[in-house]
């Protein structure tokens, strides 16, 4: 059976989608089942603010996108609790209800791993250094925005999120939705992410020199993130989380 449930900005959490699937219950059911007891899960919300609306995203699905609900351990197990299951050991409901429970664990441990990563001290002297390098990346990239703009690009400013997710594409495997990337990043990863960083900025730098045109300076750096993951590899972010933990216990 697949994974039922992922991080979710820093969060274990689990669509609606797949919980209706799992309990063998229509989608639109199970929502109207949410909003009549909103108040019960918005009391479980654990984003801030508090109590303002229930997580909710877009999911494909074999016809017209959906809108679900992404729920955590509180939200899911009352909802559980609010439908009434066999109690045949052979229900798939029963084996779907201890796939979720595993899931739940499985992605709260991945959790605790990466915060126990980063109370090392290679992990705090990484992370600094690739502040620095980060920073320096950011303003080279800001004399490219400036040149592109100059050169008629009308959306230059986008080149901030598109090149960080460049490095990020090439270097790394993840799994899972976080607020900040780099704080998931293990010490080796901020290694990485931090080379990785100095490679965009010299591709930038030498680009501009040479005058070449703004979108050919942009292949170029990808074409150097390429050759980069080429020679190293990518890694797995979550997967280097909890071997980290695995190995210490």
């Amino acid at each position: 059976m697949k994974k039922v449930v992922e991080i979710y900005n820093d969060e274990p959490r689990c669509g609606t989608f797949l919980i209706a699937e799992g309990f063998g219950r229509r989608h639109n059911k199970v929502l109207e089942l949410i909003r009549k007891h909103e108040e019960q899960f918005l009391d479980a919300e654990s984003f801030t603010p508090r109590r303002a609306k229930l997580l909710e995203r877009k999911v494909k699905t074999a016809g017209r996108p959906v809108i679900e609900f992404l729920l955590n351990k509180e939200q899911t197990t009352f909802l559980g609790m609010l439908f009434r299951t066999s109690a045949d050991p052979e229900d798939p409901v029963l084996k779907f209800k201890a796939k979720l429970a595993k899931d739940f664990i499985l992605q709260e441990k991945i959790i605790n791993a990466i915060y126990a990563g980063r109370i090392t001290k290679e992990w705090i002297e990484n992370r600094a250094a690739g502040k620095i390098a980060r920073r320096e990346e950011t303003d080279t990239i800001k004399d490219f925005v400036e040149y592109a703009t100059m050169q008629g690009s009308k959306n230059a400013q986008l080149y901030y999120s598109n090149l960080s997710r460049a490095v990020n594409s090439n270097m790394f495997n993840f799994s899972g939705k976080f607020r900040n990337v780099r704080e998931v990043l293990t010490a080796n990863q901020l290694i990485d992410v931090k080379f990785a960083d100095k490679v965009v900025s010299r591709a930038l730098i030498e680009g501009m020199a040479q005058s070449l045109p703004y979108r050919e300076i942009y292949s170029l750096v990808r074409d150097r993130l390429v050759s980069l993951a080429d020679m190293y590899g990518k890694s797995d972010v979550i997967s280097e989380q909890l071997f980290i933990e695995e190995e210490a216990q």
